[in-house]
C-alpha cells in the first residue's frame, strides 16, 4: 500500500526515544523545553508552547485570547474539524468563510465583503482563524490589514505548513498573527507521535496558553495570589487541561525537527515531478504563490464530481490509499444542526466534489509516485 502520507523515522529517531525512556523523566522533562526552544529559533518566534495535538494548540490559543460565550470566531470550511470545533468548546459561535478555488485558502476579498456585512449587523468576529490549506499560507498581510480595520485577533492554523515561507519569514513568526499553531501528527511534515504547538510573540499570550494546557496551575510565585509557604507549594489560577507534551514525544519531534529542511526539499522534489506529469490532464491546487513558498503537506487534484469517485476507488484497489481534504465542515451533521448549509460556501462545496490527495511523503520513491502518475493518467483517460 502507498498511503497519502506517512512518518519518515530514523535510527536516530529512534535512539532519541530510547534515551528519554531511559532517563529520569518521561514526561515534563528538559526535552519538551528543547523542542520548544528550537521550535521558536526556527519559526524566528518569541515562545513556543508545546502540547499534545494540535487540536490542544488551537483550544488554548482561543482560550488565551479569551474566546467565551457571546464572542464569534470565523474560519475556512475547507479543514479538518478541529479548526472549528476550538471555538466551540470555548462557547463561542463559529462561521465559515468560503475559500479560493485555486488555492484551497481563505478568499480575502470574500472575507471582506462579509466583515462589511457583518458590521452593518453588529455581527463582527472577535477571532478569524485562517487554514494554510496543504501547507500553502493564506494572505496574511491582507488579513492583517483587515484586522486593523475590523479589530479582530488571528490564530493562524498552520497544521499543514511547518517549513513554509510567507514574504521570507517562516510561518510561525507571528508576523501578522497573534497566534500560530502546528500539528506533529504522523502525516504532517514532522512527527512527535501525537502533539502540537501554538506560537507566538506575546508574552501575556504565552502565559495565558501555557497555563491552560498545565490545569491551570502555576509554580510561578510572582503569580501566586497568597503567600508562598514551600517548594512544594502551587495555585491553580484558571480552569485549564491536561495539554502537555511528553519528554518521550518532545524527544522525537526535536530529533525530526532537524531533518524538516531536508523533509521539504523531498517534497518539493515529488511536487515537481507531479505538476510535470498530471499538469495536462487535471487541475491541481496551487502550490506557489507570489511571496508564499509551501511546505507541501499535500499534493490535491481536482476532478470531475463525476469521475471522482471512479477514480477514488480505482486507485485504492490499486494499492494507492489516496484521501479527500477535505468534506465541506459546514455538510457534517454536527454543523447541519447548528444550521448550517454547506451550499452557501460555493467553493468549498467545488473542491470538496473534486478533490483528491495524491501520496507525497518524503520516502515516497520515484517508482512509486510513478506507478501513481500512470494509474492516474489512465484512469482519466478512460473515464
Amino acid at each position: 500500500m502507498i498511503p497519502y502520507g506517512k512518518q519518515s523515522i530514523s535510527e536516530q529517531d529512534i535512539a532519541a526515544v530510547v534515551e528519554v525512556l531511559r532517563s529520569s523523566h518521561l514526561t515534563q522533562g528538559p526535552k519538551v523545553t528543547e523542542f520548544e526552544q528550537a521550535l521558536s529559533h526556527y519559526c524566528q518566534s518569541k515562545h513556543a508552547i508545546a502540547v499534545n495535538s494540535g487540536t490542544s494548540a488551537l483550544h488554548i490559543a482561543c482560550l488565551a485570547l479569551g474566546v467565551s460565550t457571546g464572542d464569534i470566531v470565523w474560519t475556512s470550511a475547507l479543514s479538518f474539524v478541529a479548526s472549528a470545533n476550538c471555538a466551540l468548546y470555548c462557547g463561542a459561535t463559529i462561521d465559515f468563510v468560503d475559500v479560493e478555488l485555486n488555492t484551497g485558502n481563505m478568499d480575502m476579498q470574500l472575507l471582506a465583503n462579509k466583515l462589511a456585512d457583518a458590521k452593518k449587523q453588529n455581527q463582527l468576529p472577535n477571532v478569524i482563524i485562517p487554514v494554510h490549506f496543504a501547507g500553502l499560507p493564506c494572505d496574511m498581510a491582507h488579513l492583517a490589514e483587515l484586522a486593523n480595520i475590523y479589530n479582530f485577533k488571528i490564530i493562524e492554523d498552520a497544521c499543514h505548513a511547518l517549513g513554509a515561507t510567507y514574504q521570507n519569514k517562516p510561518v510561525g513568526s507571528t508576523q501578522f498573527s497573534d497566534i500560530c499553531v502546528f500539528s506533529f501528527h504522523p502525516v504532517k511534515n514532522i512527527t512527535s507521535g501525537e502533539g502540537g504547538a501554538a506560537l507566538t510573540n506575546c508574552d501575556m499570550l504565552a502565559r495565558k496558553m501555557r497555563l491552560y494546557s498545565s490545569h491551570g496551575i502555576t509554580k510561578d510565585e510572582s503569580e501566586f495570589n497568597n503567600e508562598m509557604q514551600g517548594d512544594w507549594y502551587h495555585e491553580q489560577l484558571v480552569l485549564g487541561y491536561n495539554y502537555r507534551m511528553s519528554d518521550i514525544h518532545a524527544a522525537l519531534g526535536l530529533n525530526q525537527l532537524t531533518r524538516l529542511t531536508l523533509f521539504i526539499q523531498q517534497r518539493q522534489e515529488i511536487v515537481q515531478r507531479y505538476l510535470h506529469a498530471l499538469g495536462e490532464h487535471c487541475d491541481i491546487l496551487s502550490q506557489q504563490e507570489p511571496g508564499r513558498q509551501s511546505a507541501h503537506h499535500l499534493f490535491v487534484i481536482c476532478v470531475d464530481k463525476a469521475k471522482r469517485k471512479k477514480l477514488f476507488n480505482v486507485l485504492r484497489r490499486a494499492g494507492i490509499w489516496v484521501q479527500l481534504h477535505y468534506m465541506n465542515i459546514a455538510s457534517q451533521p454536527y454543523f447541519v444542526n447548528l444550521n448550517f448549509n454547506a451550499a452557501d460556501y460555493d467553493n468549498v462545496e467545488t473542491i470538496s466534489n473534486s478533490a483528491i490527495s495524491l501520496p507525497i511523503y518524503s520516502e515516497l520513491s520515484i517508482e512509486q509516485q510513478y506507478f501513481v502518475i500512470s494509474a492516474v493518467i489512465d484512469e482519466l483517460a478512460q473515464s
